[in-house]
This record gives structure tokens, sequence and C-alpha cells, in this order.
């Protein structure tokens, strides 16, 4: 029987070699089976190793480009395709995305892999390919050579969807660096495009009419005056429960929401969880509502929260639900922000509206309120932002362009209470 040379030993049935190198011991897997003659061949790499560490000239990434020790060098990993780090990237940032980000997230570096290839080698992606990748992204036209074969122009994105897509990229690019897979982060001298400040464009109250004037039904009518006139988001209307509502106070307490079809989340933010005070439109849109789900079936959901694999359950009589309003009475229990954003949409269009997203049911409520002289403290906490900043922001052109109506309010106050003038001290 061979004997094992100095340095090589048998681990798993395959051979290893061990050495010391900057004064500790580091042992290197060659993936060959353990025999006489492999034996032999391993002592003399060992040989050669120490050599060369000896003398010098060793270099760790050369002789074993593929072992897990480099990364204690500063050196590179062994190379990986863009979609092997994207795997990994997204196994790992899914500990702290909720479901609806995740998903958005793997639909974004799908439309990269697909684009810039799957088995493209990382290591290989320079800055311009990305810039190339970005422009692809805005005009939807092919120009990335090799990767662009057989493929058709398609329309192009909008400057903030390029941005998400780019930061998203930014974000793995920069674990990929952090971790050693590239020497180099090629998106360290991209920055986000410009982009115009989304303005909001609210229903004027005589649109919001012919709208409702159109509504397939009552439940819908219903719907959409509370969104309106609420501000709620729709997928807190999607997982709104009577047992939320207080019929005497009449307060809403929004404390679930849904982004993704029949997965319940807590609200978008911690301050989203928040009382509502409800204006008489609203109360009366929920009154005709009660006789119509009050007395249905109450439910047992799961609330995933926002700790990891953490979960409530909730008991919820839904004060929405398509089945009393379908034809057949097969609808769901509770309604989807799609189903809600389609109904809106064949509105629109039926009323002879111009279109605008279904969103703006929660901008019009934010500008009708500021009109009406509302305090921006107070639109923020029903609106579940964390501050009225969100409101000066957003609204803040909207606001300024209403400044007539402030003067006026002025102009009133100060004839009718004008401050006493303090009094000079006779002589």
């Amino acid at each position: 029987m061979t004997k094992y040379p100095t340095g090589v030993e048998c681990h798993g049935g395959s051979l290893r070699l061990w050495f010391i190198y900057k004064g500790k011991r580091f042992r290197e897997n060659l993936g060959v089976p353990d025999t006489p003659k492999n034996r032999k061949r391993a002592g003399e790499l060992r040989s050669a190793v120490c050599y060369s560490i000896k003398t010098g000239s060793f270099n760790y990434a050369e002789q074993f480009p593929e072992s897990p020790n480099l990364i204690k060098f500063g050196g590179a990993r062994i190379d990986v395709s863009l979609g092997e780090m994207v795997n990994k990237w997204l196994s790992l940032k899914s500990m702290e995305l909720t479901k609806n980000a995740l998903n958005r997230y793997t639909s974004y570096m799908n439309v990269c892999c697909q684009i810039m290839g799957f088995d493209t080698n990382l290591r290989t992606i320079t800055n311009e390919s990305l810039l190339a990748y970005r422009k692809e992204l805005l005009t939807g036209f092919q120009f990335l050579g090799k990767y662009q074969k057989n493929r058709s122009a398609k329309k192009g994105r909008t400057v903030p969807t390029v941005n998400a897509y780019m930061a998203c990229l930014g974000g793995m690019m920069k674990f990929a660096h952090d971790n050693r897979y590239i020497d180099i982060n090629p998106m360290g001298s991209i920055s986000p495009l410009k982009k115009a400040r989304a303005c909001p464009d609210p229903l004027t109250r005589e649109e919001f009419q012919r709208i409702m004037a159109v509504s397939p039904c009552e439940q819908i009518t219903n719907l959409w005056e509370l969104a309106v006139y609420t501000g709620m988001r729709h997928g807190e209307i999607c997982a709104l429960a009577w047992e939320d509502i207080d019929t005497e106070k009449w307060t809403i307490r929004v404390t679930r929401n849904m982004a993704v079809s029949n997965h319940f989340t807590p609200p978008k933010t911690e301050s989203g969880v928040r009382e509502i005070l409800l204006t008489q439109p609203a109360i009366a849109a929920l009154k005709k509502q009660m006789p119509l789900t009050r007395m249905s079936r109450q439910h047992l959901v799961k609330v995933h929260l926002r700790e990891k694999d953490k979960a409530r359950e909730d008991f919820c009589t839904f004060v929405f639900s398509p089945r009393i309003s379908s034809r057949n009475g097969q609808g769901g229990e509770w309604y989807s922000p799609g189903s809600i954003n389609g109904a809106w949409n064949r509105m629109l269009r039926k009323a002879g509206v111009r279109h605008r997203k279904a969103y703006e049911s929660r901008h019009t409520y934010a500008c009708w309120s500021l009109g009406a002289g509302a305090n921006p403290n107070f639109i923020a906490q029903q609106m579940g932002h964390a501050s009225s900043q969100m409101i000066y922001n957003v609204y803040g052109k909207w606001m300024s362009e209403n400044s007539v109506d402030q003067i006026g309010l002025l102009n009133a106050r100060f004839t009718s209470y004008a401050p006493s003038m303090p009094q000079s001290n006779a002589s």
C-alpha cells in the first residue's frame, strides 16, 4: 500500500492537500479519488506549492481558482454567471422583503437576465454594458449585440420604472462586490436618470359623479365612494372588515393591507396603522353597504407580519365581497386590488372621463380636503403618512394654485378677529 506523501490526506474518499501559508494551515480538496497514482501526483503538487510559497511566487487564486479560501486574501471567488448570482442574491434578500416586493425584484432581475444573458459571466459585465442595458429599458430597441439575437423591439419603459430596475440591479452588484465575486462594481458611477416630479391628477366633483353614475352595481359605488372620501389605499379597502369599523363613533381602524392577491399583511408602513375619522359621505357609503355584507359569514384569515415567518389570525367579516355582486354567486369572499382597478378603468371608459390611474382616488381625497381648508397634519394622519411633509412634497404645487381661497380666509379672519393693540402708558 502506497504511503501518503507529506501534506497529502484522504478526505471523504478524495485527496486533499494541507500546507502552511502566511502562518496558517490551509487545506484544499483536489477532487480526485484516492489511488496510489494520484497520491504521488498530489505529493508533487504539494511540494511545488510549498516551494512557490518559500520563494514568494505563490499566487493562491492562480493555483486554486475555485477555492473558498480566496475571500480570506481579498481575491475574487470562482466565476459565476449572472443568473446564478441573481438566484443567490434573491434567496438571501427574501428574508427582508415582503411578498409583493420580492415579486417585483424577481420580475426586474428576470428582465435583466433576459436582456444581458443568464449565462453571462458576472465579471465580464462592465459599466458600458450596464449603460446599454439601461438604454434598452428606456427605449425598448435592440442594440446590445450578441445579447439581442432574434429579439424584436419593444416599447420603452418610463424613467421612474427604469430607475427602479437599475436600483435593483445595483443592489445585486453591490452584494457581488462586497462578497468579492467581482473586483470592481461597474454600477459605482451610474446615477439615476433625472425625472420630473409627478403631480396629482385628482378628479373633479363633476367627473366623480359621472363615474359613479355608470357603476355596475351598488357595492362598487359604495367601494369607490369610500375610497375617495377616506383616501384609503386600495389594498386596505380590500382587507377592510366590519370588525374594524366603529359604527357609533364612525371611525375605521386600519390594521390590514393586501398588496398581493389573497395575501394579507399589515399596512404599507408603521404609520399606516391608524384610525380614520369618517366624513358624512364616507359614513353614507358604509350605511348603504351595511345591508349587503354586515351579516355575511365571518372568516379567519392569516395576516403575515413584518417579522419573517411571523403571522397573526384575524376574524373578518369583509365589507366588500365580490360574491354578492357576481351573476352566479360564485365570486370570492374578498376583492383583490387588481380586480377593483379593472372595474375603475371600465367605469372611466363608460363615463367618457379622461383616463387616470385608480390610485388617483387617494390623491382626490387629499386635494379635496386641502381645498376644503383641512390641516395638512390631519390629512397626513388620515392617509397614513408619517408626517405632513409628504403632503407638502406631493401636493405643494396644487396647494399653491388654490391659494386664492386662503387669501379670502385670511381677509375674513383679519377683519373679524383683529387683535387688540397694546396701549402706550400716558405720560
